[in-house]
């Protein structure tokens, strides 16, 4: 059985590295030069009015990637019967769709069917990611739209539940590796965290304890009082890190002193490999900055079943 896995993994991986090599970053240097100008200019735009855009698309692009590969499969809409992947239990708070469909309503009047709503999206990660005072990177491009997107899927998404056994497990599968995780968890370092995704770390943990006894305890006490037991505010939350708007290391020092949200976040600390980097990238921004860069382009770079173009994001034509 090792040996299959074994064999199973550098199948993983050798598909991935064709993958790579399959896109590239002068894509649409002859056909849309000025993709990427656009795109910023549509995150720039979306970002001054509301602060809480680039931890949402990073997310979407994460959320993605994770699902049949970085298609844009969680652009589309459900239709009838078909529920799709943005109506999804996980997805359900994504938000900021209408940054990916302006830029994608500017390429058209440009580039008309030439620039696919997946590099639009993982271009959009990016600026999301710079314009938060993080790094900035060149985008490998040539993805595909896919045309299949079901709700159902999403629940190969990793959860803030999850152990390091199922972390490792679903990234593993996507030909992700440990450093991959710690690296990509720090996008953690935006956003927010609604009560629903931790409330299992702060209300009956075990049968003994409360709390999580990992959670510093006046820590844990501060987000039992933003989310009571049998919470009844809708959009009660926090923070995922004490600068939620800026891309830095905060979320490593925190998980360190004890102040992670979720479980997977915790999680990082109980093998030793992921603790190690944990405490690396703590210490050193530039070294998670440029950690976090290479697994952004490896993670961007799963292309598994896109085929077309869509003229309009949300549909398949």
């Amino acid at each position: 059985m090792a040996c299959i896995a074994t064999v199973m993994m550098l199948i993983t991986t050798m598909h991935l590295a064709s993958l790579v090599s399959a896109l590239n970053v002068n894509y649409y240097e002859n056909t849309c030069p000025h993709v990427e100008s656009i795109v910023a200019a549509s995150v720039h735009k979306a970002t001054m009015n509301d602060k809480t855009v680039p931890a949402a698309l990073l997310r979407m692009h994460f959320h993605d990637c994770f699902i049949r590969g970085c298609d844009a499969s969680v652009l589309l809409e459900s239709k009838g019967k078909s529920i799709a992947e943005k109506d999804g239990p996980p997805n359900i708070s994504l938000h900021a769709f209408y940054v990916i469909d302006n830029a994608k309503k500017a390429l058209e009047a440009v580039c008309p069917g030439v620039v696919s709503c997946a590099d639009i999206l993982a271009l959009a990660a990016r600026d999301a990611v710079t314009l938060s005072g993080g790094p900035t990177w060149d985008v490998p491009k040539g993805r595909k739209d896919g045309s299949i997107s079901k709700a159902t899927e999403t629940r190969q998404l990793p959860a803030p539940t999850f152990n390091i056994s199922q972390l490792q497990q679903s990234f593993s599968q996507r030909g992700l590796s440990l450093e991959d995780l710690v690296a990509l968890s720090g996008g953690h370092t935006l956003g927010f965290a609604h009560c629903s995704s931790f409330e299992n770390r702060i209300h009956k943990f075990s049968p003994k304890q409360d709390i999580d006894p990992s959670l510093n305890p006046s820590f844990g006490s501060s987000l039992r009082s933003i989310c009571p037991s049998h919470n009844k505010v809708k959009n009660a939350g926090t923070s995922l890190d004490s600068s939620s708007t800026l891309f830095d290391n905060a979320y490593y020092k925190l998980l360190l002193q004890g102040k992670s949200i979720f479980s997977s976040d915790q999680a990082l600390l109980t093998h030793p490999t992921t603790k190690a980097l944990v405490s690396k990238f703590a210490y050193s921004q530039e070294e998670f900055e440029r950690a976090f860069v290479k697994s952004m382009i490896k993670m961007s770079s799963i292309i598994n079943g896109g085929h077309q173009i869509r003229l309009d994001c949300k549909f398949v034509r």
